[in-house]
């Protein structure tokens, strides 16, 4: 894994913690995750749990920028309820994000510890789908 040093956007930690604290109630909602649009904006979800799969904050995050009219993303992070702090993201999710903005940083790490690091470092080896697309003629 390739670390990069880059300052860690606490502003967005905390946006995130601030909708994980007010928003996620009951077991519907468990995580919650902010992003920063390349223009400074910040957009944040939270997940619907669901027992066939629902989407992870992060997912929903990438809607919600795009229906706000936000393309492309700097920065994200997921937050936990119940004052769990910085969660990296699942399996999924790094694919995805990976898929869409290539070059995400995402924040990961807990107290001390926490850093932001590129996307492609949560998924070394791995498929990039734009990859594989056919070229365009």
């Amino acid at each position: 894994m390739t670390t990069y040093p880059h300052p860690v956007d606490h502003e967005l930690i905390e946006a995130a913690a601030h909708i994980a604290r007010t928003r996620c109630r009951g077991d519907n909602h468990t995580m919650a995750a902010a992003a920063r649009a390349d223009d400074g904006r910040i957009v944040t979800g939270v997940n619907a749990y669901h027992f066939t799969g629902g989407p992870c904050a992060e997912l929903v995050v990438i809607g919600a920028a795009a229906a706000q009219g936000v393309h492309s993303l700097d920065t994200i992070v997921a937050v936990g309820n119940r004052d769990r702090g910085v969660v990296p993201p699942c399996g999924r999710c790094r694919q995805v994000l990976l898929d869409y903005f290539p070059s995400l940083r995402v924040i990961v790490g807990a107290g001390d510890r926490v850093r932001s690091v590129p996307v492609a470092d949560l998924l070394p080896e791995s498929y990039v789908w734009a990859d594989h697309q056919p070229a365009d003629e």
